[in-house]
């Protein structure tokens, strides 16, 4: 729990105050999503619990796309990962989210500045690593990615049915582990089915390359906007 916008404990933040500080974001999504609908950029919000794989997927990824002359940048919420992310041949930033538990979309503009957004086809944003606040926020994204992995059991889709109900994608990390886990894929599936509108997941290990081409086919996708492309290399949003 933040201390910022109490994610829905009205005993630390008001209702009212929330509301207000709800809108004030949805504008501000809004408004990046405009500028990434003009310039043709696609951007993920990628979501998930502590050591769920999310870097993990993101350098995979990187490593694959970067083959094909990919431009891709990524938005973090640790300097950590953003040095992975820049090892592995992504532009990458990381955001201070300070006692706050969750990226927002004016942390999300900020960061652009510092970013050369405007040359991007993908931009990666990366939230904090829990499975309740990030789901809460609109940070201008196109598609919500929640990444689980098999080590977190199959009930977490039931436990924290808001975060999955958002979701677009579950990517199913770590499924190299699977032959020593009591785990398996079809609970899981049926967990998701129960809480998402449209169920859909990839089982994916960022470790032996399995399931990564679903996932890049997934990426290449069209989504709404799309626009012209911005022929600047770097610009002020």
């Amino acid at each position: 729990m933040c201390d910022a916008c109490g994610c829905g404990d009205s005993s630390v933040v008001s209702v009212d105050a929330r509301e207000r500080m709800l809108a004030s974001n949805d504008q501000a999504a809004s408004h990046n999503r405009a500028l990434f609908d003009e310039c043709g950029l696609r951007a993920i919000h990628v979501m998930g619990s502590p050591g769920a794989g999310k870097t993990a997927v993101l350098e995979a990824t990187a490593r694959a796309l970067g083959r094909s002359r990919r431009r891709l940048g990524a938005l973090l919420a640790t300097d950590r990962d953003a040095e992975r992310l820049e090892r592995a041949g992504i532009l990458a930033r990381s955001i201070t989210t300070g006692t706050v538990c969750h990226l927002d979309a004016d942390m999300v503009h900020r960061a652009l500045h510092h970013l050369p957004w405007k040359n991007f086809e993908y931009l990666f944003i990366e939230n904090v690593g829990n499975l309740v606040c990030p789901a809460l926020h609109d940070v201008g994204h196109h598609v919500n990615v929640v990444v689980l992995s098999v080590m977190e059991g199959e009930d977490k889709p039931l436990t924290y049915h808001i975060m999955f109900r958002k979701a677009d994608l579950v990517l199913l990390t770590k499924i190299d582990l699977l032959p020593y886990l009591d785990v398996s894929i079809d609970r899981i599936a049926d967990a998701l089915a129960r809480v998402m509108p449209k169920p859909a997941m990839l089982p994916l290990s960022a470790r032996t390359g399995a399931g990564l081409d679903r996932w890049l086919a997934w990426l290449e996708r069209p989504t709404r906007g799309g626009g012209r492309r911005c022929a600047e290399a770097a610009g002020t949003p």
